[in-house]
């Protein structure tokens, strides 16, 4: 991963309601939410909520999709993925086996 992409996305995050956002999404699975869902659990307007699905999509930490008159929003598991990897390339002073495992779905 980049540096300019892991700021991106660490800079999506660095905020309170879409962190939240973030984390909701990651707990609801690869089925997510829809963006009705995520209002509601959250308690954020629709307006509010549309601007900070766009920043963590720009980010690329977030995909949508339409099913119906829905837009379901998932966590992006890979670019996740990429992004624990980074932050934690060098663990340890290189040793992994000291790092606590992360665990995964």
């Amino acid at each position: 991963m980049q540096i300019g992409i892991a700021v991106t996305a660490l800079a999506a995050l660095a905020q309170e309601t879409r962190l939240s956002l973030f984390r909701l999404l990651v707990q609801a699975g690869k089925s997510g939410l829809a963006a009705g869902a995520l209002g509601e659990r959250l308690g954020i307007p629709p307006a509010t909520l549309s601007f900070h699905l766009k920043t963590l999509a720009q980010a690329g930490l977030v995909k949508s999709r339409t099913e119906g008159r829905f837009v379901i929003y998932r966590a992006n598991y890979p670019q996740m993925d990429k992004l624990i990897a980074y932050l934690t390339e060098h663990c340890c002073a290189g040793d992994a086996a000291q790092c606590a495992p992360i665990n995964k779905c």
